[in-house]
């Protein structure tokens, strides 16, 4: 059973980051756009704090996350925008207090998880660890829109060895979300870390292969860029289709980035997989 500390702990200093990105910012700030159509910097926050209640739910009351499953099923197509339409409406001040307690109470009930506990979510149920990689991962790829809106370059870290497993994880799922088969033999990906590393995974002998900065593929299965803006290699038809599909959240198939914004501020990055290689619900805008 995997200690879920290390990710908890990643997904705070993620949060952190991205909070001194945005404490200080204008009130026109909070308003610019992001490349999620229809969302401000402050939807972005504001989608971020949403899911956090709602996983603070799914660990402490499943009967109250219970209700908001049902809320999610009678508008399937409209109930994350309404959240962070709800979230954005407020003064900036109060939705950074609101995003930082409800972060703040979601690692604790994190930490304090009875080892193996599992929790309802919108996809299939959650472990601790689980959990926690969901948020991060929503937090760096929303923390990205953000970034683009402002004209900011983040520095990668070593963190996205997070997104980048659950990347590879959900290669089914994305063709699956499309009504393809997937190919029935693993692919091999090599991703050179922002440290250096190089991180790897399935067989060293596989035919299909990928491989390329693990920044990029993290912007790819999280449609933060087009493909075609970056450095990744794809070696055999197979591994050729999945990046152009791939997709590390639930729901329908992303649109992702158009083409015409593939040299865009992206360089410099929404639903991540369970342990199953099924996708929880999370945000993929």
């Amino acid at each position: 059973m995997a200690d879920p500390t290390p990710v908890i702990d990643d997904l705070r200093a993620e949060s952190g980051e991205l909070d001194l990105l945005v404490a200080e910012l204008s009130p026109k700030q909070w308003e610019l756009p992001t490349p999620a159509a229809g969302w401000t910097v402050a939807h972005q926050i504001a989608h971020l704090a949403w899911t956090d209640r709602s996983a603070l739910l799914a660990v402490t009351d499943p009967g109250a996350f219970g209700a908001l499953v049902e809320k999610a099923l009678a508008a399937p197509a409209s109930f994350v925008d309404e959240g962070a339409e709800e979230g954005a409406a407020l003064p900036p001040a109060d939705l950074l207090a609101a995003w930082r307690a409800g972060r703040t109470a979601l690692r604790e009930a994190l930490l304090g998880a009875p080892p193996g506990a599992r929790f309802p979510w919108y996809g299939p149920p959650m472990s601790a660890a689980s959990m926690a990689t969901a948020r991060l991962m929503e937090t760096w790829a929303h923390g990205q829109d953000i970034a683009d809106a402002l004209g900011v370059v983040r520095p990668p870290t070593d963190r996205l060895r997070h997104v980048a497993r659950l990347g590879v994880r959900t290669r089914d799922f994305a063709y699956g979300v499309r009504g393809l088969t997937p190919p029935a033999e693993e692919f091999r990906v090599e991703l050179l870390a922002p440290s250096g590393e190089v991180w790897t995974y399935g067989p060293e002998g596989a035919a299909q292969r990928v491989t390329g900065p693990a920044l990029d593929f993290c912007l790819l299965v999280t449609q933060r860029a087009h493909r075609a803006g970056l450095a990744l290699t794809a070696t055999g038809p197979d591994a050729d289709r999945w990046l152009d599909i791939a997709q590390a959240f639930a729901g329908p198939p992303g649109t992702g980035r158009p083409r015409e914004a593939a040299d865009g501020p992206a360089r410099g990055t929404g639903r991540p997989a369970e342990e199953s290689g099924r996708s929880p619900q999370g945000a993929g805008r």
